[in-house]
């Protein structure tokens, strides 16, 4: 039912999911299921109850495509309404859900999957999408140009327990070789100063929350941010409002920034190495050095904090164990460094690394690249574990099982969508829980619908083969990814957006440059 009306979901128009992980996929079958809704677009004949998504999946829904109505690509502020005044439109004048759908098709950053026919070849890999009569044969990401007067939630239902992101957060920019997000939300582009410290203000008074998290793929690249900062103090510290940035960058981060996020208390300190060699961080463009780290580390040690956790990830291509064992050395290393500097008696340090297994995900340099299998992951896991000989290092690992899953939908086709619903028949659903989730079940439904899992991960893409996404266009263009892929098996970097363009396409989604390069302050 609706949180807000308390309306069962089998009375909405429109049913709308935020596609954020891929084990997340039965918990929408499971939704619908529970609503009384048909999980099948083509068993949902009336123009009621239309099923749609957005988010970081939807570039590659096509594991999921029989299930949805309508997939938005890219923002959603401007589409969603225009798909719902359309609705409003098509109803009024008695037409059928079909002529609806073929309607919507023709706004830019809408996907209808009913209206695109998938061939193979005879190796299984995809040979074509061919578009019904009358609809686009690619479909172009939506962007919103203006994000200061994009729609922002400032009312909203607070929860009356612990959650795990509990405080208020507001937006600050959008885009960035290095992770899917990176490319998918370019170009770049930043709020202004007015309109976080705004929007910021008006959440506190709306929630009753005590700290602002202020969000992006990364908050230090927001080029006004010191001034940011002093503006939010202006009443935030009065107000016993704390400001946390969670997504700092360890080669711009420094004493003074330290000042400004600490005002009121500290949070927790997280920086991402991502590898433990920097052969390792030069492949997957993470222009982070050693010094760098040991410059935040020390700052951070300077400034009082004690705790601090790293994050790296495993199975990256090209990685040996010597990489793996970097991971642990780093951290022991960051341990080293704050008992070679004064610290008050009896207070120790613990640095927490948290180890993610990588996934090659879709519209990235590493797409063509094949996932590290289960047993690689596994060993290098304990590998990991025999190369920590401090007390003070806490390991913690994602399982293994869930990462290989997550890869085989990652980079699924639409023939995924009857192992999804097998599985979800017999019994698969909350999968990120591990007292949910079950390998062996998923592994039957794979059997059950004749496909092979590993053909989908444990494979390396060709350069120039058909992708289940390569109808979805998301600005930025296959000729960088593969440039950008070569790049990083020669080990050669690629610089922030925010720095230096690297033409990677997405630019002509605004129709002029992304970045202001003369306003960039860091």
């Amino acid at each position: 039912y609706g949180l807000e009306s308390g309306n069962p979901v089998s009375a909405f128009d429109f049913i709308g999911f935020t596609l954020q992980y891929e084990l997340s996929f039965t918990n929408i079958l499971n939704m619908l299921k529970l609503s009384g809704v048909p999980l099948l677009s083509r068993d949902r004949t009336e123009l009621k109850n239309i099923v749609v998504g957005g988010g970081p999946c939807a570039c590659n829904p096509e594991p999921i495509a029989d299930f949805f109505d309508i997939l938005f690509l890219g923002d959603g502020e401007e589409v969603d309404l225009e798909v719902i005044e359309l609705f409003r439109k098509c109803r009024k004048e008695g037409k059928t859900k079909q002529e609806f759908l073929m309607e919507a098709a023709q706004i830019e950053g809408v996907y209808v999957p009913s209206l695109y026919d998938v061939e193979y070849n005879e190796d299984g890999t995809v040979k074509a999408y061919i578009p019904h009569a009358g609809v686009p044969k690619t479909i172009r990401k939506r962007v919103c140009n203006d994000v200061d007067n994009m729609y922002f939630p400032e009312n909203f239902v607070v929860p009356f327990l612990d959650i795990v992101h509990d405080r208020a957060v507001v937006e600050v920019l959008r885009g960035c070789r290095f992770c899917q997000a990176g490319f998918l939300y370019r170009p770049f582009r930043e709020k202004s100063v007015e309109t976080i410290n705004r929007q910021a203000k008006r959440l506190c008074e709306t929630t009753g929350y005590d700290e602002i998290s202020l969000s992006s793929l990364s908050t230090s690249d927001y080029s006004r941010l010191f001034e940011l900062l002093d503006t939010l103090h202006t009443w935030s510290e009065d107000e016993r409002v704390s400001v946390s940035l969670p997504s700092l960058r360890v080669d711009n981060f420094s004493t003074e920034l330290i000042d400004k996020i600490a005002s009121v208390r500290k949070s927790g300190l997280t920086f991402a190495p991502e590898a433990g060699s920097q052969r390792m961080r030069d492949i997957i463009n993470k222009n982070v050095t050693e010094e760098d780290l040991d410059r935040a580390a020390k700052a951070a040690f300077e400034a009082g904090w004690n705790r601090m956790k790293l994050y790296f990830m495993m199975g990256l291509p090209t990685e040996t164990l010597e990489d793996i064992k970097g991971i642990a050395d780093t951290a022991q290393q960051v341990v080293d460094l704050y008992y070679s500097m004064e610290h008050p008696k009896g207070k120790g340090v613990q640095v927490t690394i948290s180890v993610a297994c990588f996934v090659p995900k879709p519209d990235t340099p590493f797409q063509f690249c094949a996932q590290d299998r289960r047993e690689t992951l596994r060993e290098k896991q304990k590998y990991l574990l025999s190369c920590v000989h401090s007390r003070k290092i806490k390991v913690n690992y994602h399982d293994s099982a869930t990462s290989v899953l997550e890869g085989v939908f990652a980079k699924g086709d639409r023939r995924m969508g009857r192992v999804i619903e097998t599985a979800y028949h017999n019994g698969a659903f909350f999968d990120t829980w591990e007292e949910f989730f079950s390998y062996d079940r998923w592994l039957e439904a794979f059997a059950a619908c004749g496909l092979d899992p590993d053909f989908y991960n444990y494979r390396a893409l060709g350069l120039d083969e058909v992708t289940p996404w390569s109808h979805l266009d998301v600005g930025v263009t296959h000729a960088h990814l593969v440039r950008e892929y070569q790049k990083a098996l020669q080990a050669q970097t690629t610089q922030p957006c925010n720095r230096q363009c690297s033409a990677c396409g997405a630019n002509k989604l605004l129709g002029g440059p992304c970045f202001d390069y003369s306003k960039n302050s860091l």
